[in-house]
């Protein structure tokens, strides 16, 4: 959900909470593009769909139709093609499951008696022209050079997977693998398509020495975080009661990047309400807050956005709170080292008087008051103005104070006038709530005056 929104209600429309999600997502994304310098165009590409999906859940742009997306990579079809089964892809995609030596049809589970792919000119045709209706750039065809990096220069992933079983070639595998799944999108779904291929991937956790080689320990934390990004895989991994213990102990005691991908993995898996739950329930907020408060710059990003999708759950913000996620992340705002991502978690946290009053307590009030005159974000602005909303609330003392800086500054005024909709919504609810405390005080100076 829009983060601005998430804070809104314990109750907020399901569209909402998807907004927040994308809004992750893409920030995961956008991270690995300029703070890791994760120039692929897989990357990329993964970041324009969120973007597009996030573009029309937010401004009610045109809702792509099913049969234009392609089964595997989920994105509109740049050149689809049809299998011997009838069932269309775009020809990327398919080409490089081809390659890794997939013969079934992922949609039919048909086996395919050969490989040739046909054009699908009618549904080409009616992409370009669905494109020119919405003012759509249509999408050009990948080149041969395009980025879609196949099986060539990796063994074949049957072979990898083999490998799992061997002792002595299980952790180059791993490191294979992590390369593969990293870089193939097919890779990544086709791991999912048989019943037993990610358990037997996963044999690997009772590996002995596993989290005692940190490379090795690295290595299949990122496999893992790889694997997840594919929608289908998210609720294997879930439901696998390895999968989830073993990020957590990766959390507690991996090294700092172990650490940033366990997070990261955790965020991911997050996206299922069913997984959400069970993170939790696993003991998953206390060594995330613990990242979110020691780790460096990457892995505490990856800590706030596994927290915030966390939290998302109304049940899980009580146990976030116990666990000190206010404090650390009031302190992120504090240091203006997290500023945006701290803040969107304490926006959903705004309902909880325990957390508002701490808030409050710490120099709350002028902070939010800065954020709002100073931020650059839109969404900063809206959940710092509704953060001074409910501490105004909780906090007669705090509400007189706020009171005080408004009258010298009127910079909720200001954002009631020229803020967004959003934030000049929840200005002009602090407006009330002041104006009330403005009555009471000339009503108590004419009492006085008698």
């Amino acid at each position: 959900m829009d983060k601005s929104g998430a804070a809104e209600s314990a109750a907020a429309p399901a569209e909402d909470k998807k907004v927040g999600e994308l809004k992750s997502e893409l920030w995961r994304l956008v991270r690995l593009i300029v703070d890791d310098d994760d120039g692929r165009v897989d990357t990329y590409d993964e970041a324009a769909k969120a973007l597009a999906e996030l573009k029309y859940l937010t401004f009610g742009s045109p809702k792509v139709p099913q049969h234009f997306l392609c089964p595997i990579s989920g994105m509109l079809m740049r050149d689809p093609v049809i299998l011997v089964s009838g069932e269309t892809y775009d020809r990327a995609f398919i080409q490089e499951l081809l390659n890794s030596g997939n013969r079934t049809c992922l949609r039919s589970q048909e086996v395919l008696s050969n490989a040739i792919l046909t054009p699908n000119h009618l549904l080409r045709t009616m992409i370009s022209e669905w494109c020119k209706e919405h003012d759509i750039p249509l999408p050009q065809p990948w080149s041969q050079d395009g980025g879609l990096i196949t099986t060539i220069g990796h063994k074949p992933l049957h072979e990898l997977l083999d490998n799992m079983s061997s002792l002595s070639l299980q952790k180059e595998a791993m490191k294979e693998l992590r390369l593969l799944t990293k870089h193939n999108k097919a890779s990544r779904a086709l791991l999912g398509e048989k019943p037993d291929t990610i358990p037997q991937l996963l044999s690997v956790l009772s590996a002995p020495g596993l989290t005692s080689d940190p490379e090795f320990h690295d290595d299949t934390v990122t496999t893992i975080l790889n694997i997840s990004i594919h929608e289908r895989n998210k609720k294997i991994l879930g439901d696998d009661p390895r999968v989830i213990p073993f990020l957590i102990n990766s959390l507690k005691y991996g090294d700092m990047a172990t650490r940033s991908n366990a997070a990261a993995a955790l965020f991911s898996l997050s996206a299922l309400d069913s997984n959400k739950v069970k993170i939790v329930e696993l003991g998953a907020i206390k060594p995330l807050v613990q990242l979110l408060k020691q780790g460096g710059e990457t892995a505490r990003r990856d800590a706030a956005s596994a927290i915030f999708n966390i939290c998302l759950d109304p049940e899980n913000k009580e146990k976030a709170v116990k666990e000190g996620v206010v404090g650390v992340a009031w302190k992120r705002v504090m240091d203006k080292s997290l500023v945006d991502e701290s803040l969107a978690i304490l926006a959903l946290l705004q309902r909880k008087q325990e957390a508002v009053l701490e808030i409050g307590g710490s120099g709350g009030v002028p902070a939010l008051f800065g954020i709002i005159r100073e931020s650059t974000s839109r969404e900063s602005k809206e959940n710092a103005v509704a953060l001074l909303h409910a501490i105004c609330k909780w906090d007669p003392v705090k509400r007189r104070k706020a009171l005080e800086e408004e009258n010298l500054s009127n910079t909720i005024r200001t954002l009631c006038d020229v803020g967004h909709r959003g934030a000049s919504e929840k200005a002009g609810k602090l407006l009330l709530l002041l104006s009330g405390v403005e009555e009471r005080k000339k009503k108590t100076r004419g009492i006085r005056i008698l």
